[in-house]
Protein backbone atom coordinates (compact mmCIF):
# COMPACT_ATOMS: atom_id res chain seq x y z
CA UNK A 1 0.00 0.00 0.00
CA UNK A 2 1.29 3.79 -1.10
CA UNK A 3 1.25 6.42 1.45
CA UNK A 4 0.25 9.63 0.30
CA UNK A 5 2.29 12.57 -0.76
CA UNK A 6 3.96 14.80 1.80
CA UNK A 7 3.06 18.32 0.07
CA UNK A 8 -0.27 17.33 -0.66
CA UNK A 9 -1.05 16.20 2.72
CA UNK A 10 0.65 19.57 3.98
CA UNK A 11 -1.33 22.00 1.74
CA UNK A 12 -5.04 20.20 2.72
CA UNK A 13 -3.96 20.39 6.71
CA UNK A 14 -3.36 24.52 5.77
CA UNK A 15 -6.93 24.49 3.72
CA UNK A 16 -8.62 23.53 6.45
CA UNK A 17 -7.05 25.31 9.08
CA UNK A 18 -7.73 28.59 7.39
CA UNK A 19 -11.50 27.68 7.22
CA UNK A 20 -11.73 27.30 10.91
CA UNK A 21 -9.58 30.48 11.98
CA UNK A 22 -12.25 32.51 9.69
CA UNK A 23 -15.38 30.41 11.34
CA UNK A 24 -14.20 31.31 14.82
CA UNK A 25 -13.80 34.61 13.85
CA UNK A 26 -17.24 35.59 12.71
CA UNK A 27 -18.66 33.37 15.17
CA UNK A 28 -16.59 35.97 17.63
CA UNK A 29 -18.11 39.05 16.23
CA UNK A 30 -21.51 38.16 16.74
CA UNK A 31 -21.57 37.58 19.84
CA UNK A 32 -19.32 40.67 20.43
CA UNK A 33 -22.41 42.60 18.90
CA UNK A 34 -24.92 40.65 20.73
CA UNK A 35 -23.29 42.08 23.96
CA UNK A 36 -23.79 45.61 22.85
CA UNK A 37 -26.59 45.43 21.73
CA UNK A 38 -28.23 43.78 25.29
CA UNK A 39 -25.73 46.92 26.94
CA UNK A 40 -27.33 49.62 24.81
CA UNK A 41 -31.01 49.14 25.13
CA UNK A 42 -31.62 49.66 28.79
CA UNK A 43 -30.44 53.42 27.69
CA UNK A 44 -32.67 53.37 24.44
CA UNK A 45 -35.42 52.38 26.61
CA UNK A 46 -34.87 55.30 29.39
CA UNK A 47 -34.22 58.03 27.05
CA UNK A 48 -37.79 57.23 25.09
CA UNK A 49 -39.43 56.78 28.18
CA UNK A 50 -38.20 60.62 29.22
CA UNK A 51 -39.40 61.73 25.76
CA UNK A 52 -42.65 60.42 26.46
CA UNK A 53 -43.07 61.40 30.01
CA UNK A 54 -42.14 64.99 28.91
CA UNK A 55 -44.24 65.00 26.10
CA UNK A 56 -46.93 63.78 28.58
CA UNK A 57 -46.18 66.48 31.17
CA UNK A 58 -46.39 69.17 28.18
CA UNK A 59 -49.83 67.53 27.37
CA UNK A 60 -51.10 67.72 31.17
CA UNK A 61 -49.58 71.59 31.47
CA UNK A 62 -51.51 72.27 28.39
CA UNK A 63 -55.21 70.70 29.64
CA UNK A 64 -54.45 72.67 32.91
CA UNK A 65 -54.01 76.37 31.11
CA UNK A 66 -57.45 75.27 29.11
CA UNK A 67 -59.25 74.19 32.51
CA UNK A 68 -58.26 77.19 34.58
CA UNK A 69 -58.94 80.67 31.68
CA UNK A 70 -57.52 83.94 32.99
CA UNK A 71 -59.62 85.99 35.31
CA UNK A 72 -61.69 88.82 33.71
CA UNK A 73 -60.01 91.96 35.39
CA UNK A 74 -62.56 95.04 35.62
CA UNK A 75 -62.27 98.19 37.93
CA UNK A 76 -63.92 101.21 38.33
CA UNK A 77 -65.11 103.83 41.10
CA UNK A 78 -68.49 102.42 41.23
CA UNK A 79 -67.75 99.37 41.75
CA UNK A 80 -68.58 97.91 45.42
CA UNK A 81 -67.53 94.57 45.34
CA UNK A 82 -66.51 91.37 43.50
CA UNK A 83 -67.52 88.03 44.70
CA UNK A 84 -65.28 85.33 43.22
CA UNK A 85 -65.86 82.02 44.84
CA UNK A 86 -66.95 79.80 41.81
CA UNK A 87 -64.94 77.99 39.22
CA UNK A 88 -67.42 78.25 36.33
CA UNK A 89 -69.45 80.88 34.64
CA UNK A 90 -72.30 82.12 36.54
CA UNK A 91 -75.62 82.05 34.97
CA UNK A 92 -78.06 83.35 37.35
CA UNK A 93 -78.20 85.33 40.75
CA UNK A 94 -81.30 85.88 43.57
CA UNK A 95 -81.31 87.77 46.17
CA UNK A 96 -83.50 86.53 49.30
CA UNK A 97 -86.48 88.86 50.58
CA UNK A 98 -85.39 89.32 53.54
CA UNK A 99 -82.10 90.84 51.67
CA UNK A 100 -79.59 89.03 53.82
CA UNK A 101 -78.24 86.66 51.22
CA UNK A 102 -78.09 86.21 47.61
CA UNK A 103 -77.94 83.21 45.85
CA UNK A 104 -75.92 82.57 42.84
CA UNK A 105 -75.54 79.02 40.36
CA UNK A 106 -72.71 78.20 37.77
CA UNK A 107 -71.22 75.25 35.51
CA UNK A 108 -69.42 74.48 38.33
CA UNK A 109 -72.23 71.97 39.85
CA UNK A 110 -72.13 74.42 43.07
CA UNK A 111 -75.34 77.25 44.13
CA UNK A 112 -73.45 79.24 46.71
CA UNK A 113 -75.32 81.49 49.43
CA UNK A 114 -73.43 84.72 49.98
CA UNK A 115 -74.41 87.40 53.12
CA UNK A 116 -74.85 90.68 51.71
CA UNK A 117 -73.81 92.00 54.96
CA UNK A 118 -70.18 91.01 53.80
CA UNK A 119 -70.59 93.08 50.04
CA UNK A 120 -68.20 95.94 51.33
CA UNK A 121 -65.85 94.32 53.27
CA UNK A 122 -62.92 92.69 51.58
CA UNK A 123 -63.48 89.31 52.36
CA UNK A 124 -66.52 88.06 50.96
CA UNK A 125 -67.59 84.38 52.55
CA UNK A 126 -69.97 81.79 51.02
CA UNK A 127 -71.81 78.86 51.48
CA UNK A 128 -71.65 75.90 48.77
CA UNK A 129 -74.33 73.71 48.29
CA UNK A 130 -73.64 70.86 45.75
CA UNK A 131 -75.59 70.38 42.63
CA UNK A 132 -75.35 66.17 42.29
CA UNK A 133 -74.49 64.74 38.46
CA UNK A 134 -75.83 67.87 37.28
CA UNK A 135 -75.01 71.51 37.16
CA UNK A 136 -78.01 74.71 37.84
CA UNK A 137 -78.84 77.20 35.12
CA UNK A 138 -81.21 79.12 37.50
CA UNK A 139 -81.68 79.28 41.17
CA UNK A 140 -84.77 81.06 42.78
CA UNK A 141 -84.69 81.68 47.10
CA UNK A 142 -88.66 80.59 48.68
CA UNK A 143 -90.41 83.78 50.91
CA UNK A 144 -89.07 82.27 53.69
CA UNK A 145 -85.92 81.43 53.01
CA UNK A 146 -85.64 78.01 54.16
CA UNK A 147 -84.84 76.48 50.84
CA UNK A 148 -84.64 77.31 46.86
CA UNK A 149 -85.23 75.74 44.23
CA UNK A 150 -82.60 75.35 40.93
CA UNK A 151 -83.11 74.55 37.28
CA UNK A 152 -81.45 71.46 36.22
CA UNK A 153 -79.33 71.64 33.17
CA UNK A 154 -79.00 68.26 31.92
CA UNK A 155 -82.11 66.95 34.12
CA UNK A 156 -84.23 69.60 32.32
CA UNK A 157 -86.43 69.46 35.99
CA UNK A 158 -86.91 71.54 38.76
CA UNK A 159 -85.13 70.65 42.05
CA UNK A 160 -85.87 72.07 45.92
CA UNK A 161 -82.76 72.01 48.29
CA UNK A 162 -84.14 72.46 52.08
CA UNK A 163 -81.75 75.24 53.72
CA UNK A 164 -81.43 74.16 57.52
CA UNK A 165 -79.03 76.71 59.49
CA UNK A 166 -76.84 75.29 62.11
CA UNK A 167 -75.43 76.21 65.21
CA UNK A 168 -72.37 78.53 64.00
CA UNK A 169 -75.07 80.30 61.51
CA UNK A 170 -73.63 78.29 58.18
CA UNK A 171 -76.59 76.17 56.74
CA UNK A 172 -76.66 72.59 55.31
CA UNK A 173 -77.97 71.81 52.00
CA UNK A 174 -80.49 68.90 51.43
CA UNK A 175 -82.05 67.99 47.97
CA UNK A 176 -85.33 66.58 47.89
CA UNK A 177 -86.21 62.91 47.32
CA UNK A 178 -87.65 63.19 44.21
CA UNK A 179 -87.71 66.32 41.14
CA UNK A 180 -90.46 67.72 39.27
CA UNK A 181 -91.75 66.00 36.76
CA UNK A 182 -90.25 66.88 33.26
CA UNK A 183 -93.14 68.63 31.55
CA UNK A 184 -91.31 70.96 28.93
CA UNK A 185 -90.41 70.77 25.75
CA UNK A 186 -88.18 73.60 25.12
CA UNK A 187 -85.66 75.41 26.81
CA UNK A 188 -86.10 77.24 29.89
CA UNK A 189 -86.07 80.62 30.01
CA UNK A 190 -87.00 81.20 33.99
CA UNK A 191 -88.40 80.03 37.00
CA UNK A 192 -90.14 81.71 39.95
CA UNK A 193 -91.96 81.49 43.41
CA UNK A 194 -95.00 83.04 44.41
CA UNK A 195 -93.99 85.57 47.21
CA UNK A 196 -97.11 84.43 48.67
CA UNK A 197 -95.82 80.36 48.53
CA UNK A 198 -98.91 79.68 46.71
CA UNK A 199 -97.45 78.51 43.10
CA UNK A 200 -94.22 78.32 41.33
CA UNK A 201 -93.78 79.51 37.57
CA UNK A 202 -91.31 77.98 34.79
CA UNK A 203 -91.27 79.51 31.13
CA UNK A 204 -89.55 78.08 28.20
CA UNK A 205 -88.78 79.41 24.81
CA UNK A 206 -91.80 78.37 23.01
CA UNK A 207 -95.14 79.58 24.17
CA UNK A 208 -95.18 78.00 27.20
CA UNK A 209 -95.69 79.03 30.95
CA UNK A 210 -96.62 76.31 33.53
CA UNK A 211 -97.97 77.24 37.13
CA UNK A 212 -97.47 74.36 39.86
CA UNK A 213 -97.72 74.11 43.15
CA UNK A 214 -94.93 73.32 45.68
CA UNK A 215 -95.65 69.64 45.33
CA UNK A 216 -94.90 69.64 41.79
CA UNK A 217 -98.16 69.15 40.12
CA UNK A 218 -99.12 71.52 37.08
CA UNK A 219 -101.67 73.57 37.94
CA UNK A 220 -102.25 75.85 34.87
CA UNK A 221 -100.71 75.84 31.34
CA UNK A 222 -100.29 79.13 29.67
CA UNK A 223 -100.40 79.44 26.31
CA UNK A 224 -98.85 82.49 25.65
CA UNK A 225 -99.10 82.89 21.55
CA UNK A 226 -96.67 85.33 21.02
CA UNK A 227 -94.59 82.64 18.35
CA UNK A 228 -91.86 82.13 20.99
CA UNK A 229 -91.19 83.14 24.42
CA UNK A 230 -88.01 85.39 25.37
CA UNK A 231 -88.93 85.96 29.26
CA UNK A 232 -91.54 85.65 31.82
CA UNK A 233 -91.65 86.28 36.05
CA UNK A 234 -93.85 86.52 38.51
CA UNK A 235 -94.88 89.90 39.94
CA UNK A 236 -93.56 91.08 43.57
CA UNK A 237 -97.27 91.21 44.48
CA UNK A 238 -97.58 87.62 43.40
CA UNK A 239 -101.40 88.09 41.72
CA UNK A 240 -99.74 88.20 37.88
CA UNK A 241 -97.72 86.48 35.49
CA UNK A 242 -96.53 88.22 32.40
CA UNK A 243 -94.18 87.20 29.64
CA UNK A 244 -93.15 88.88 26.52
CA UNK A 245 -91.58 87.45 23.17
CA UNK A 246 -91.67 87.78 19.04
CA UNK A 247 -94.83 90.18 19.55
CA UNK A 248 -94.39 93.76 20.01
CA UNK A 249 -96.60 93.88 23.56
CA UNK A 250 -95.98 92.22 26.94
CA UNK A 251 -98.69 90.10 28.90
CA UNK A 252 -100.37 89.89 31.56
CA UNK A 253 -101.94 86.76 33.45
CA UNK A 254 -103.46 87.44 37.11
CA UNK A 255 -103.34 83.93 39.17
CA UNK A 256 -106.41 83.63 41.12
CA UNK A 257 -106.89 81.71 44.67
CA UNK A 258 -109.53 81.44 46.96
CA UNK A 259 -110.31 82.62 50.40
CA UNK A 260 -109.01 79.29 51.65
CA UNK A 261 -105.90 79.28 49.50
CA UNK A 262 -107.27 76.49 46.92
CA UNK A 263 -106.03 77.46 43.08
CA UNK A 264 -109.54 78.74 41.06
CA UNK A 265 -107.71 79.68 37.61
CA UNK A 266 -105.57 81.59 35.66
CA UNK A 267 -107.04 84.88 33.69
CA UNK A 268 -106.15 87.44 31.31
CA UNK A 269 -105.29 90.91 32.99
CA UNK A 270 -103.73 93.69 30.79
CA UNK A 271 -101.05 93.96 28.50
CA UNK A 272 -98.28 96.94 27.89
CA UNK A 273 -98.99 97.81 24.30
CA UNK A 274 -96.87 100.25 22.48
CA UNK A 275 -93.36 98.94 21.03
CA UNK A 276 -93.26 98.63 17.37
CA UNK A 277 -90.81 95.47 17.28
CA UNK A 278 -90.31 92.02 19.55
CA UNK A 279 -90.00 92.94 23.61
CA UNK A 280 -86.55 91.04 24.77
CA UNK A 281 -87.45 91.59 28.55
CA UNK A 282 -89.58 93.66 31.08
CA UNK A 283 -89.47 94.28 35.08
CA UNK A 284 -92.49 94.95 37.81
CA UNK A 285 -91.79 97.68 40.41
CA UNK A 286 -91.13 96.49 44.01
CA UNK A 287 -95.19 97.85 44.71
CA UNK A 288 -95.73 96.15 40.95
CA UNK A 289 -97.59 99.50 40.22
CA UNK A 290 -95.16 99.86 37.69
CA UNK A 291 -93.41 98.05 35.25
CA UNK A 292 -90.33 98.99 32.19
CA UNK A 293 -90.08 97.22 29.08
CA UNK A 294 -87.36 97.12 26.50
CA UNK A 295 -87.83 96.36 22.98
CA UNK A 296 -85.60 95.30 19.53
CA UNK A 297 -87.62 98.80 18.14
CA UNK A 298 -84.37 100.84 20.32
CA UNK A 299 -86.77 101.87 23.29
CA UNK A 300 -87.15 101.31 26.59
CA UNK A 301 -90.96 102.25 28.04
CA UNK A 302 -92.11 102.88 31.89
CA UNK A 303 -95.62 102.37 32.06
CA UNK A 304 -97.91 103.24 35.09
CA UNK A 305 -100.07 99.86 35.81
CA UNK A 306 -101.50 100.02 38.31
CA UNK A 307 -105.23 100.55 36.67
CA UNK A 308 -108.84 98.73 37.03
CA UNK A 309 -108.21 96.08 34.75
CA UNK A 310 -111.39 94.24 35.14
CA UNK A 311 -113.34 97.48 34.11
CA UNK A 312 -110.99 96.77 30.67
CA UNK A 313 -108.51 99.92 31.87
CA UNK A 314 -105.15 99.88 29.86
CA UNK A 315 -101.98 100.45 31.22
CA UNK A 316 -100.85 104.13 30.76
CA UNK A 317 -97.25 105.41 29.23
CA UNK A 318 -95.72 107.69 31.55
CA UNK A 319 -92.06 107.64 30.11
CA UNK A 320 -90.15 106.22 26.13
CA UNK A 321 -86.43 106.18 26.63
CA UNK A 322 -84.18 105.09 23.40
CA UNK A 323 -81.62 102.63 23.54
CA UNK A 324 -80.43 101.95 20.07
CA UNK A 325 -78.32 98.94 21.27
CA UNK A 326 -81.36 96.84 22.14
CA UNK A 327 -82.31 96.93 18.42
CA UNK A 328 -78.96 94.59 16.97
CA UNK A 329 -78.12 93.07 20.33
CA UNK A 330 -80.34 91.06 23.01
CA UNK A 331 -80.97 92.88 26.03
CA UNK A 332 -81.70 92.38 29.47
CA UNK A 333 -83.29 94.59 31.89
CA UNK A 334 -83.93 95.63 35.97
CA UNK A 335 -85.78 97.99 37.43
CA UNK A 336 -84.68 99.33 40.92
CA UNK A 337 -86.87 98.90 43.79
CA UNK A 338 -88.55 102.47 43.65
CA UNK A 339 -88.74 102.71 39.83
CA UNK A 340 -86.33 105.45 39.94
CA UNK A 341 -83.49 103.62 38.10
CA UNK A 342 -83.58 101.36 34.62
CA UNK A 343 -80.51 99.35 34.35
CA UNK A 344 -80.25 97.72 30.42
CA UNK A 345 -77.13 95.06 29.71
CA UNK A 346 -76.36 94.25 26.26
CA UNK A 347 -72.90 91.99 25.39
CA UNK A 348 -70.68 93.19 28.11
CA UNK A 349 -71.99 97.00 29.00
CA UNK A 350 -74.16 98.10 31.66
CA UNK A 351 -76.45 101.39 30.80
CA UNK A 352 -78.16 102.89 33.95
CA UNK A 353 -80.91 105.45 33.31
CA UNK A 354 -82.77 107.92 35.60
CA UNK A 355 -86.51 107.14 34.78
CA UNK A 356 -87.50 110.20 35.73
CA UNK A 357 -85.88 112.34 33.09
CA UNK A 358 -85.03 109.39 30.47
CA UNK A 359 -81.66 110.39 30.53
CA UNK A 360 -78.41 107.92 30.95
CA UNK A 361 -76.56 108.58 33.83
CA UNK A 362 -73.62 105.66 33.73
CA UNK A 363 -72.18 103.59 31.48
CA UNK A 364 -69.68 100.55 32.59
CA UNK A 365 -68.28 98.89 29.61
CA UNK A 366 -66.08 95.55 29.79
CA UNK A 367 -68.02 94.48 33.10
CA UNK A 368 -67.64 90.91 32.44
CA UNK A 369 -65.16 88.44 30.04
CA UNK A 370 -68.52 86.69 28.93
CA UNK A 371 -72.18 88.23 27.50
CA UNK A 372 -74.02 89.21 30.82
CA UNK A 373 -76.21 86.69 32.20
CA UNK A 374 -78.05 88.38 34.52
CA UNK A 375 -79.02 91.49 36.37
CA UNK A 376 -80.63 92.59 38.97
CA UNK A 377 -80.90 95.38 41.99
CA UNK A 378 -80.89 94.11 45.21
CA UNK A 379 -84.06 94.53 47.62
CA UNK A 380 -82.85 97.77 49.25
CA UNK A 381 -81.97 99.34 45.73
CA UNK A 382 -78.60 99.95 46.83
CA UNK A 383 -76.54 98.00 44.81
CA UNK A 384 -76.82 96.59 41.16
CA UNK A 385 -75.42 93.06 40.83
CA UNK A 386 -74.47 91.99 37.20
CA UNK A 387 -72.87 88.42 35.98
CA UNK A 388 -71.15 86.31 33.12
CA UNK A 389 -67.84 84.99 33.88
CA UNK A 390 -67.18 83.66 36.96
CA UNK A 391 -67.79 86.64 39.20
CA UNK A 392 -70.46 88.68 39.95
CA UNK A 393 -70.06 92.67 39.88
CA UNK A 394 -71.87 94.98 42.79
CA UNK A 395 -72.00 98.68 41.52
CA UNK A 396 -72.97 101.37 44.02
CA UNK A 397 -76.38 102.73 42.13
CA UNK A 398 -75.18 106.95 42.37
CA UNK A 399 -78.35 107.44 39.91
CA UNK A 400 -80.62 106.37 42.41
CA UNK A 401 -79.29 108.55 44.87
CA UNK A 402 -79.27 110.98 42.51
CA UNK A 403 -83.00 110.43 42.06
CA UNK A 404 -84.00 110.77 45.66
CA UNK A 405 -81.86 114.21 46.07
CA UNK A 406 -84.32 115.33 43.08
CA UNK A 407 -87.35 114.28 44.39
CA UNK A 408 -86.43 115.47 48.28
CA UNK A 409 -86.29 118.73 46.71
CA UNK A 410 -89.22 118.80 44.97
CA UNK A 411 -91.28 117.48 47.90
CA UNK A 412 -89.27 120.11 50.29
CA UNK A 413 -91.16 122.76 47.79
CA UNK A 414 -94.49 121.72 48.25
CA UNK A 415 -94.43 120.14 52.18
CA UNK A 416 -96.89 122.24 54.32
CA UNK A 417 -96.10 120.68 57.72
CA UNK A 418 -92.60 121.01 59.59
CA UNK A 419 -92.68 117.32 60.45
CA UNK A 420 -92.79 116.53 56.95
CA UNK A 421 -90.10 119.39 55.93
CA UNK A 422 -87.90 117.68 58.56
CA UNK A 423 -88.36 114.28 57.23
CA UNK A 424 -87.69 115.55 53.78
CA UNK A 425 -84.82 117.08 55.18
CA UNK A 426 -83.36 113.93 57.01
CA UNK A 427 -83.97 111.78 53.30
CA UNK A 428 -82.13 114.71 51.69
CA UNK A 429 -79.29 114.91 53.70
CA UNK A 430 -78.80 111.04 53.82
CA UNK A 431 -78.50 110.72 49.95
CA UNK A 432 -76.22 113.84 49.82
CA UNK A 433 -74.47 112.37 52.10
CA UNK A 434 -74.60 108.88 50.42
CA UNK A 435 -73.31 110.94 47.00
CA UNK A 436 -70.26 112.90 48.71
CA UNK A 437 -68.82 109.32 49.95
CA UNK A 438 -68.85 107.82 46.60
CA UNK A 439 -67.43 111.27 44.70
CA UNK A 440 -70.10 111.15 42.80
CA UNK A 441 -72.06 114.86 44.19
CA UNK A 442 -72.43 117.06 41.43
CA UNK A 443 -71.95 120.79 42.89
Amino acid sequence: MELPQMPELVGLSLLVGLLALVATAAVARGWLRAEEDKTSQPVRQKTNEAKKSGSKKQKQNQQVRKEKPQQHNFTHRLLAAALKSHSGNISCMDFSSNGKYLATCADDRTVRIWSTKDFLQREHRSMRANVELDHATLVRFSPDCRAFIVWLANGDTLRVFKMTKKEDGGFTFTATPEDFPKKHKASIINIGIADTGKFIMTASSDTTVLIWNLKGQVLYTINTNQMNNTYAVISPCSRFVGSCGFTPDVKVWEVCFGKKGEFQEVQRAFELKGHSASVHSFAFSNDSRRMASVSKDGTWKLWDTDVEYKKQQDPYLLRTGCFEEASTMPCRLALSPDTHVLALATGTSIHLFNTRRGEKEECFECVHGECIADLTFDITGRFLASCGDRAVRLFHNTPGHRAVVEEMQGLLKRASSESTRQRLQQQLAQAQEALKNLGALKK
